[in-house]
């Protein structure tokens, strides 16, 4: 793996937008010193509504909640990455360096909960960027959008790979009294320079599973997605990461393989040939395998866990680290009976 950093990001290139006909071409000659990492812009998002809807049968949800259009942890594998040519930007550098922030989340979150169409359910944050990405610290709109879920106690689930998480202890642990919350930390793998590669701007695995611990400790039912699975790269490491994930207090696990769609295949190779070109045909041919020949299949129910007989090897591996790593027999239950609806809070207020 190369000593130097690449300018602390994930995406080495910046791809072109598919929908675009008129696109600029870097110039070779011209050294990565003197093509400097763009600072990370962030833009108002001016969307009118919140709540995404999906009909997805191999998602386990049907609502979620973005904050963030873009994702400044730069993860180089990231499936989202296409959403950002929509805008016409690139899924390269553009989608961890230009960022979409709407502003008027809680808002547009509590009017939504509020309106008597709604069908009281469980919310994804994270459905498709990390709501805990660092910038959070200084805009927070993912703690007010919990602030408004907590108060109509409608039930959330979190997907983040950021110990930010951690930051809204208070918000999770209310929540956790009416079965209104469970967290899911992501860890792809357990080497902190790996993951420096790979997730530039996440956390490091060990602030991952010090959240997990910290989260545990709380009382707030906490899980580990071993996500993604890198064929040829990370799949050794599967028993670690469970062993380590129920060590620090997770009730559960599950994972995902790696996706690759659209410009991202060509993002992931140029990363593979720049810090692992050794495995670089081992790691594409392995997911080749998992995807009928492709780089990425995006059939239902097989784009998660990839089909034949190495997505049937990386399933035994799986489960069998999930038994050996002791996880509780339990299961974590998400309830939206206790939902509050606005007449509700009103009479509990005048009681």
């Amino acid at each position: 793996m190369p000593e130097k950093e690449l300018h602390n990001r994930g995406a080495l290139v910046n791809p072109v937008n598919r929908f675009e006909r008129i696109s600029f071409e870097r110039d070779e000659e011209i050294t990565d010193e003197e093509y400097p990492s763009p600072k990370t812009e962030f833009y108002k998002d001016t969307s009118q509504s919140i709540i995404s809807y999906n009909d997805s049968p191999d998602i386990g949800f049907e609502t979620s909640l973005n904050p963030y259009r873009g994702c400044e942890h730069g993860c180089v594998y990231c499936y989202a990455r296409p959403t950002h040519e929509y805008f016409g930007l690139s899924s390269g550098r553009d989608f961890e360096a230009v960022i979409f922030v709407k502003t008027d989340a809680p808002t547009l979150l509590r009017k939504e909960l509020a309106s008597p169409k709604w069908k009281p359910q469980v919310v994804v944050m994270s459905g498709v960027t990390d709501c805990y990405q660092p910038f959070e610290r200084k805009f927070t709109i993912t703690r007010q959008c919990l602030q408004v879920l907590e108060e109509f106690h409608n039930p959330v689930g979190i997907i983040t790979k950021n110990k930010l998480v951690t930051r809204d202890v208070d918000i999770l642990k209310s929540m956790a009294r009416y079965q209104g919350i469970c967290v899911t930390v992501s860890i792809t793998t357990l080497d902190a320079v790996l993951a420096r590669a790979m997730e530039p701007r996440a956390s490091t695995p060990a602030n991952r599973l010090a959240a997990v611990e910290a989260l545990a400790a709380a009382g707030i039912p906490v899980t580990v997605n071993v996500a993604p699975i890198v064929p040829g790269l990370t799949e050794h490491e599967i028993p670690s990461i469970l062993k380590a994930a129920a060590r620090a207090g997770a009730q559960a696990a599950g994972y995902t393989i790696v996706r690759l769609p659209y410009a991202v295949k060509d993002i992931f190779e140029r990363w593979l040939a720049e810090y692992f070109p050794d495995r670089k045909d081992k790691v594409l041919n392995r997911i080749r395998e998992l995807r009928n020949g492709a780089l990425y299949d995006s059939g239902w129910g097989s784009r998660m866990t990839g089909q034949g007989l190495f997505a049937e090897s990386i399933r035994d591996i799986f489960d069998l680290g999930y038994k050996r790593a002791g996880f509780p027999k339990s299961r974590i239950h998400l309830s939206a009976a206790s939902f509050c609806n606005a007449q509700d809070r009103q009479m509990r207020l005048f009681a």
